[in-house]
């Protein structure tokens, strides 16, 4: 249909197995979600894209270890392995996604001093990633999000989505999560309470 489209979000090698950031099952999502996307007319990405020494890294917060959190100007934030760092094997798509279709790629996590989850904002809640604007110039209405991982990017994607009008489904089975202190239940629930269609 030419007003929904399909949004997959950060299938790249460093949140595939052996990568910096696995997420288990990660690469075992690509079949499926190739075969939605020869499926769908509109197809967008979006790319995990740090610059080395990025702020959510465990790495640049002395004593810190990945996992733990801490207190960012704009609220609570995990830290994380150095990952996705911008032009390495480690940000790339994963060898085996046919996304050669995409229209769009939305690259995230960018700016040095704030991270990125989802595909509409970056983690202060209030800047925009241009997302948005690209998806209603387009007249589309309908997203389908797949990807990794279900209960980070994927999750703050689709809460996202719906606050901004956009009819909003999850396909879990083209999707694998990393489960941090209980987070897949948490942000499932979430989902869910915010009209987030799961299937």
């Amino acid at each position: 249909m030419a007003d929904e489209a399909l949004v997959v979000i950060d299938l790249q090698n460093d949140f595939c197995p052996g990568g910096a950031l696995e997420v288990a099952g990660g690469d075992e999502i690509v079949p499926l979600v190739n075969d939605l996307i020869r499926r769908t007319e509109h197809v967008l990405l979006t790319q995990d894209w740090h610059p080395a020494g990025h702020s959510s890294f465990a790495s640049s917060h002395p004593g810190k270890r990945p996992f733990e959190t801490i207190d960012m100007p704009y609220g609570e934030q995990t830290l994380w392995p150095d990952h996705c760092i911008q032009g390495s094997l480690g940000s790339d798509f994963h060898s085996g996604l046919a996304w050669s279709k995409a229209e769009l790629v939305i690259r995230k996590g960018f700016r040095p001093a704030i991270d990125s989850y989802s595909a509409f904002f970056e983690n202060d809640r209030t800047t925009p990633t241009g997302l948005a604007g690209y998806l209603r110039d387009r007249n589309i209405e309908t997203l389908t999000l797949v990807g990794l991982a279900t209960d980070f990017c994927v999750a703050f994607s689709a809460l996202d989505a719906v606050k901004l009008g956009f009819a909003t489904s999850v396909r879990l089975d083209a999707c694998r999560g990393i489960d941090l202190n209980g987070s897949m239940e948490r942000m499932l629930g979430r989902m869910r309470d915010a009209g987030v269609a799961l299937i």
